[in-house]
């Protein structure tokens, strides 16, 4: 069997459709001052190890995945976007809503 060195397995026209969600319609995102958030901290599931959650934003995929970005540049830590909520590694709840504000994001600091 001869060898190909081409990397192309299939293509399509439409491209990967993978990444459209269900209707192929992309969500918009609301304006910061429409959204209440809630920035909390849980340790459930990993093994004592706290992580930073920014719930109830409503955002495109790109927007969140932007806003994801600038929170663990901020941070300076690692992250993860899971079912539209935002995991920042530590417990960084007063930084983010810091910085969540003066977004002009409505923000509630969960837990104590």
């Amino acid at each position: 069997m001869p060898k190909n060195d081409s990397s192309i397995v299939w293509s399509s026209e439409q491209g990967d459709l993978r990444k459209k969600n269900a209707a192929g319609i992309r969500q918009i995102s609301l304006p910061p001052a429409q959204q209440n958030i809630i920035v909390g901290r849980e340790s459930k599931g990993r093994r004592g190890k706290a992580v930073t959650l920014v719930k109830n934003l409503v955002l495109s995929g790109d927007d969140l995945t932007a806003l994801t970005k600038s929170l663990k540049q901020v941070c300076g830590s690692g992250g993860t976007i899971k079912d539209g909520i935002i995991e920042i590694q530590g417990d960084h709840r007063e930084k983010i809503a810091v910085v969540m504000r003066g977004l002009g994001y409505k923000v509630k600091v969960a837990g104590g």
